[in-house]
């Protein structure tokens, strides 16, 4: 059985992702979550916890179902290049149900919390970082000499994929960002 604080994070982490942080009200949170004020309060002090909550359960969510895409291909370099085609899914709305593509919520996050001291900024900038610690650790497992570099290289081609699926709807920018990512990995491996 669901919880009304799972129900009321859902319902938050949808309305955040597909609105906006700022722009979606608590009234309008609880209403479709169908939770009381009373019982958001009782585990929110306020929408700013409620954010901080959904914020941590969609690193959660992406990171889990971003490696497990990934770790279904065999071998280290196949499982980078899996990363683009997750990517692909994502991008056309097949990767998580209800949700859709509205861009990175940790892109959206840090833009409408902007000070780099800003909890929500803090967490996304720790999701990016973990996503970034597990592609060095696949980068290393391929026989990397500069793993770090390397994995860096990766996020950054992740992250302009995303953004331009977002900004100019391309979808077709994960394959694209695959294609580099495929050179990049004939002159960054070993054979």
């Amino acid at each position: 059985m669901r919880s009304k604080r799972n129900d009321l994070v859902d319902t938050a982490l949808r309305l955040f992702y597909t609105q906006g942080f700022n722009a979606t009200g608590i009234d309008k949170i609880l209403a479709e979550s169908g939770v009381a004020k009373m019982t958001m309060y009782k585990h929110f002090k306020s929408k700013d916890e409620l954010i901080l909550a959904a914020l941590e359960r969609r690193d959660e969510d992406f990171r889990v179902w971003l490696t497990t895409e990934m770790e279904k291909a065999s071998g280290p370099r196949a499982k980078l290049l899996a990363m683009f085609d997750a990517l692909e899914d994502w991008f056309n709305g097949r990767a998580f149900k209800g949700l859709g593509f509205a861009g990175c919520a940790f892109i959206n996050a840090s833009s409408e919390f902007s000070n780099l001291d800003h909890p929500a900024h803090q967490i996304a900038a720790s999701h990016k970082k973990r996503i970034l610690e597990y592609l060095e650790d696949l980068c290393r497992e391929a026989g990397a000499p500069d793993a770090p570099a390397l994995a860096e290289q990766l996020a950054l081609l992740k992250e302009g994929a995303i953004v331009t699926a977002q900004v100019r709807g391309l979808t077709s920018a994960a394959q694209i960002a695959k294609s580099i990512a495929e050179g990049l990995l004939k002159t960054s491996l070993p054979d």
